[in-house]
């Protein structure tokens, strides 16, 4: 039985084997036939000398190919289809610098758990083990590089071993917690001529990560007997599709939900217990450490998530992650090793046995909310909390950038999808931007490289055609992706590419201008970008504040790919956990 990837749609009936064996087979074959018969649809990736036994199989496989200009690239690509479609997205790269070049963007699908299955050649098998022969692209252990960055790392040295190989690197990928994988196969393995059938079936078994029943029990009557319990979903909710398991529990206890900046759309932004995203924020750090019980779900509490572990609870937390890396790793708690969906579906029906909806809206209501010094209910609670942080927002005099948000936000339909690269407007994201609908705002946050928003887009074009899809980068991130416009044009495909034009580096100029008084190797010299894009046939205009908007609304409904670029120059709100 073939395991296939989740919310896409099946590969057509394989070939008979009389049809595919007019032409010589390789190890390439097996290896995009593997592929296929594990249910991938579409490939990214960029040729290279060694790998070039995989992609003369491609033209004997129906998968799609979307080839990038830079590798790297490629990598952010698949990382944001494999986010958009919950499954596997197949890398092909070449050995050695176009292998090295994917690095980062792993270090991305390894931080935002995205189930990227790289696959890269490799010198001749004469080459492997460390003998220096001197074959191009050679390194010394060519798979160390990746050992640290990605799940796991497997190779196949014989033509027999590529089906097993791939199967185990994809079921490796999309274990729970999804992450990035690395298969390695040499040159000549890749080249030399099969006999063996084509593979048809592969089973790559993958494991379900069930709550233990004794700690979903522990955990409900801890959450049951709460006088002020708060949820924190982070990014874990999402990839596991667990929205509505954690609006269920929510509403049961009427237990206020923040959002962590991975997990932005698990809950639902203008329902009355919405904390929203908040987290850079001492008022929302406060009220998320007076929980008497904290449930957090899918995240680490790591550093965005904890206002750079300013966060000190006082309650009792409970925490479910289906790493186990990251399971109490900060902050003690009762752990539970799940996926968040099973656990969360759990951990409501456990709760709902042991206490009824009008008896915790009274407890709540007898025993005060928390982030007050007074009794009031969760919604009243939730409210006061927003309204203070939205006071101190408002009185740091960012009027631009809210205007600059809030065009965006209006410009973006309800259907849209999101794809933001580290810059300025980005970090406002995080904490001020309705994603609408679960799943529908991608960033970089978790490992946190320049360059991602561009081809991220892509990615998820790809996975959504169309679907429109909003790219927003800075100038400096912007360069990084600038190639990809030519991809864009190639595939024709629908992304709007918003480039927010400061003059440099943002927010290293802010970070060090507060640090040292004055910044360093920020300013930039930048191309005109409407030009450019122009030249690659891609549609641009210069905006401003006041036409962001419309301009926006209007390149995201045009078809194909287009470039919208807003000078403007700006700032961060205030951080709170520093020292002023």
């Amino acid at each position: 039985m073939s395991t296939t990837n989740p919310a896409v749609p099946a590969v057509p009936t394989a070939p008979e084997a009389s049809e595919v064996t007019r032409e010589r087979r390789t190890g390439g074959d097996l290896v995009v036939e593997s592929l296929a018969a594990l249910g991938a649809r579409t490939v990214f990736g960029l040729p290279g000398q060694h790998a070039l036994g995989i992609f003369d199989a491609l033209r004997r496989s129906a998968l799609r190919y979307v080839g990038l200009r830079v590798e790297n690239n490629a990598g952010f690509a698949a990382d944001a289809y494999a986010r958009t479609t919950h499954g596997v997205a197949p890398l092909l790269v070449s050995t050695g610098p176009g292998a090295l070049m994917t690095l980062a963007a792993l270090q991305e699908a390894a931080a935002g758990s995205a189930a990227v299955l790289a696959i890269g050649s490799q010198v001749p098998l004469a080459g492997i083990g460390g003998g220096r022969h001197g074959y191009l692209h050679e390194l010394t252990d060519q798979s160390a590089s990746f050992r640290g960055v990605v799940k796991s790392v497997h190779t196949a040295r014989t033509a027999s071993q590529i089906p097993s190989a791939v199967a185990a690197a994809w079921a490796s990928a999309l274990s729970a917690p999804h992450g990035p994988v690395w298969l390695e196969i040499p040159q000549d393995v890749l080249l030399a001529p099969v006999d063996v059938p084509p593979v048809i079936e592969l089973d790559a078994h993958i494991p379900e990560l069930r709550p233990r029943a004794e700690l979903i029990a522990a955990a409900a009557d801890r959450l049951a007997g709460a006088r002020t319990p708060v949820i924190l979903a982070g990014g874990g909710v999402v990839r596991a599709g667990a929205e509505a398991e954690l609006l269920a529990l929510a509403e049961r206890l009427r237990a206020p939900v923040a959002t962590t900046f991975g997990g932005k759309g698990a809950f639902p932004w203008e329902h009355p217990l919405s904390l929203r995203s908040w987290l850079e924020d001492r008022h929302t750090t406060r009220f998320l450490e007076d929980a008497d019980t904290l449930l957090v779900v899918g995240s680490g509490l790591g550093e965005l998530s904890s206002n750079y572990h300013t966060f000190r609870p006082r309650g009792r937390v409970i925490q479910i992650e289906a790493d186990l890396g990251k399971l109490e790793s900060n902050h003690a708690a009762l752990g539970i090793h799940a996926d968040a969906r099973q656990a969360l579906g759990a951990l409501a029906a456990a709760v709902a046995e042991r206490v009824g909806e009008g008896e915790r809206e009274s407890a709540a209501a007898d025993g005060g909310a928390v982030g007050t010094d007074t009794p009031d209910t969760p919604d009243a609670a939730v409210a006061g909390l927003l309204a203070r942080v939205r006071e101190r927002i408002d009185g740091q005099g960012l009027d631009l950038e809210q205007q600059v948000l809030a065009a965006v936000r209006d410009a973006l339909p309800d259907e849209g999808v999101s794809c933001w690269d580290m810059t300025i407007l980005a970090y406002w994201a995080w904490s001020a931007f309705d994603a609408r609908r679960p799943n529908a705002l991608h960033s970089a946050q978790g490992a946190g490289g320049l360059g991602y928003g561009f081809p991220a887009a892509l990615g998820v074009a790809v996975a959504e055609p169309g679907r429109p899809v909003l790219a927003v980068s800075g100038d400096g991130g912007a360069m990084y992706s600038i190639a990809e416009l030519a991809t864009a044009r190639q595939y024709d495909l629908p992304v709007t590419w918003l480039i927010v034009d400061d003059g440099g580096y943002g927010i290293l100029r802010e970070y060090m201008t507060d640090a040292f008084g004055q910044a360093t190797a920020t300013e930039l010299t930048r191309p005109d970008f409407v030009a450019l894009a122009e030249s690659f046939g891609v549609p641009a205009l210069r905006t401003s504040p006041e036409r962001l908007r419309t301009d926006l609304a209007a390149a995201l409904a045009s078809p194909g790919p287009s470039v919208v670029v807003l000078p403007a120059l700006l700032r961060m709100f205030a951080p709170t956990h520093v020292a002023p």
